[in-house]
């Protein structure tokens, strides 16, 4: 425990976010400083906006996609930066050209987080170019500038990553292993006596939302890498293998799902469930440590004492079934207890196999992996069509997008009406505020207050207190670092190192000292408040306007995993791909719908529909997809066999027949409740059956429940 806040920095240094602050701070500044050097620092500068915007698309992702959003955006920007160069003389043709852009490049977001990038680098140089107001040869030439910083920061970034063409994937695959390891340390608190159950699987449900997002970014790099996808080297097999078990592991995390409340009740006295919770806290802390080994390139090790506690915990069920004075432990509970054991030892055993995978003999040996990867990304089409098709009022990219430039406009005239010397502020806060949604405009507007407001007072501490010029240099590079770093980890901490970055910087240039800090604060006030109303007045986009979508796309995903799961039990030869598809799936559109539900709690009253029965809902699918999940480690892991599967049949298709009415009732409304009876498995079948055949019984009562519940809703 003592050495964990060491451990926290230490990976946070080795992670793709300082990575990236450093690679974007070098790409920026040294341009600037090399031209300082010759006499021509408005040069460096201009070189050095031309390397920030292209930074702006420089994210996270396949390395084919990276440099193709670089050059796009290269060419955009120029192109743009001779239009505003050329009519920011007259007032009216800038207006209505920032109008346009706005517009049109707001509309990006249509095409996934990187088109919406290059939407916003775009305008960030527009906006940026506003009021330089220069001869059409200079901005000829400014134009050059800005091709020859962005081409430089391109050739920087693509340099750096052939240097060390795995280094991304190993920072992004050992941030998704954390957030497992995150994930079943918050699975461990519900074996904590007096847990807060419902704030715990709230944290749960989040820490999951997050678990898919690192999980799907490593997707996007690693099977749209080609050396990887083609297994051409060991490392790259090793880094496949160790993603695809750690899949495997989640879901069978996911699938240890119990009513711990009795559990609780029956358990508390004799504190077993606090030596459960020390184990599933050791295997979290072996997650962690092969996560660490990932960016440092060592091996991992196993928590101290791991088999020996798993041992006493077989001791202490066995003493609890032998101890006669507590029938009551002779139930369901015990039943429980051996469950979650066994899922112990079966999440153990998956460790150590990902262990060994570090071992460089092994690494050499690692065979291919069949895995049709082309199946688990998702393609983005970049077709015109699409844009027309979303050119109406019932699409909220549309919405969003002429939101942003009428705001924009807003923006543009209060500016002009200010007497500021740097009212541009005003723009550019509008225009990283705004976004599609209310929650998260309104999310983004108080981090950019707080880090602001926080940052400015830093700033003009440090110029009142520090006149050193090497002291103030290196305090502007710490701030350049710890704003780049972490612009996508806490954006209030990018804003709080942003601020006095740029106030250094403009006390550098001799532009200004705390005159530059008021007006920031002013400006950002302006901004923040005009997209504020805006996303609440002008064409807002309320979360309850997807919430059936979203709800009926989970009850699909369910459906289709539930599906794909009996198939393993009916068919002998059943392919793993499509069930891994399909649970992929579920992880997707279970994270779509927990942050829906998040973001509504945000929104004015008013608008927070359904509150109760949306939590609900999702309680009820996190209980589906476990006890599926649960279903599938039967077949896979515990070699469970149903002897004669037939007599299932009609439990698992009255199931499917649930779920699929589930999600009609949510697309049409209905007028009366229906009536679907339950149907009971045979009560004769053998103890090696009835394991099997109770996991489906549960199944479709959690299915029915599922029913109810959206006929309630639709009704």
């Amino acid at each position: 425990m003592l050495n964990r806040p060491i451990r926290n920095i230490q990976d946070f240094l080795l992670s793709t976010y300082f990575a990236d602050g450093l690679r974007i701070t070098f790409g920026v500044l040294c341009p600037s400083l090399i031209m300082a050097q010759f006499g021509m620092l408005q040069f460096g500068m201009t070189l050095s906006l031309g390397a920030l915007c292209i930074s702006i698309v420089d994210s996270p992702g396949p390395i084919v996609h990276r440099r193709n959003a670089m050059l796009i955006t290269t060419v955009l920007i120029v192109i743009i930066s001779v239009l505003v160069g050329i009519t920011n003389k007259n007032v009216y043709v800038t207006g209505l050209l920032l109008v346009v852009c706005s517009f049109i490049f707001s509309m990006l977001f249509l095409y996934g987080a990187r088109a919406a990038a290059i939407g916003t680098s775009v305008l960030l140089i527009m906006v940026l170019s506003i009021d330089d107001v220069r001869p059409w040869k200079e901005v000829i030439w400014y134009a050059i500038l800005i091709l020859c910083g962005s081409v430089w920061y391109t050739l920087l970034s693509y340099f750096i990553y052939r240097i060390r063409p795995y280094r991304l994937v190993q920072q992004i695959l050992s941030d998704s292993i954390h957030e497992v390891s995150n994930f079943l340390r918050a699975k461990a608190k519900f074996y904590q006596e007096g847990i807060d159950y419902e704030k715990n699987y709230a944290a749960l449900l989040q820490l999951q939302v997050v678990v898919h997002e690192k999980q799907d970014e490593v997707r996007e790099v690693l099977f749209k890498t080609r050396e990887i996808v083609r297994d051409s080297t060991p490392q790259g097999r090793f880094l496949l293998l160790v993603f695809v078990d750690m899949v495997d592991l989640f879901e069978q995390i996911m699938s240890t799902y119990y009513n711990y409340q009795k559990l609780h009740q029956q358990f508390d006295e004799v504190g077993i469930l606090f030596h459960y919770e020390e184990v599933i806290n050791k295997i979290a802390d072996s997650l962690e440590d092969i996560a660490f080994a990932l960016k440092t390139g060592g091996k991992p090790n196993l928590s101290s004492g791991l088999a020996e506690d798993i041992e006493k915990l077989k001791e202490e069920i066995l003493a609890l079934e032998n101890n006669k004075q507590h029938n009551d432990y002779n139930t369901q509970g015990l039943i429980a207890l051996k469950n979650i054991e066994v899922n112990i030892e079966n999440i153990l055993g998956r460790v150590k196999t990902i262990q060994r995978y570090f071992n460089e003999k092994e690494k050499k040996n690692l065979k291919k992996n069949d895995i049709d990867v082309n199946k688990f990304v998702t393609k983005q089409s970049f077709d015109v069509k699409l844009f027309r098709e979303n050119l109406s009022f019932g699409s909220s990219t549309f919405r969003h997008s002429l939101r942003v430039a009428i705001v924009m406009l807003i923006g543009f005239l209060v500016a002009k009406s200010l007497d500021f010397a740097h009212s541009y502020w005003i723009l550019l806060t509008i225009l990283v505020i705004s976004k599609p949604g209310y929650t998260l405009t309104k999310q983004r507007n108080y981090q950019r207050l707080i880090g602001t407001i926080i940052g400015a007072f830093i700033g003009m501490g440090i110029l009142v207190y520090v006149k050193d010029k090497n002291a103030l240099f290196v305090i502007l590079l710490i701030c350049m670092i710890g704003s780049y770093s972490f612009q996508r980890k806490n954006y209030v901490v990018s804003v709080l190192f942003m601020t006095p970055y740029i106030l250094v910087l403009f006390d550098f240039l001799g532009m200004g000292g705390l005159s530059i800090a008021r007006e920031r604060i002013y400006d950002t006030l302006i901004g923040s408040g005009i997209a504020l109303m805006a996303s609440y007045s002008l064409f807002p986009n309320w979360e309850h306007e997807k919430l059936k979508e979203a709800m009926v796309d989970i009850i699909k995903a369910n459906l289709n995993y539930f599906e794909q799961v009996t198939l393993l039990y009916y068919e002998q030869n059943q392919s793993l791909t499509k069930y891994k598809v399909a649970r992929k799936e579920v992880y997707v559109n279970t994270a779509n719908l927990a942050s829906l539900f998040q973001r509504m709690f945000s929104e004015p009253k008013s608008k927070q529909l359904y509150i109760k029965e949306l939590h609900q809902f999702t309680v009820l699918n996190h209980l589906l997809s476990s006890y599926i999940a649960t279903l599938s480690f039967f077949y896979r892991e515990h070699d469970f066999v149903h002897s004669n599967f037939e007599e299932l049949k009609p439990v698992s298709n009255n199931t499917i027949y649930l779920l699929s009415q589930s999600a009609i009732n949510l697309s049409i409304s209905k007028q009366e409740p229906g009536n679907v009876p339950l149907i009971r498995p045979k009560n004769n079948l053998e103890d090696k059956n009835m394991v099997i055949a109770e996991q489906f019984e549960l199944i479709q009562k959690v299915a029915y429940d599922i029913y109810k519940l959206t006929e309630k809703i639709t009704v």
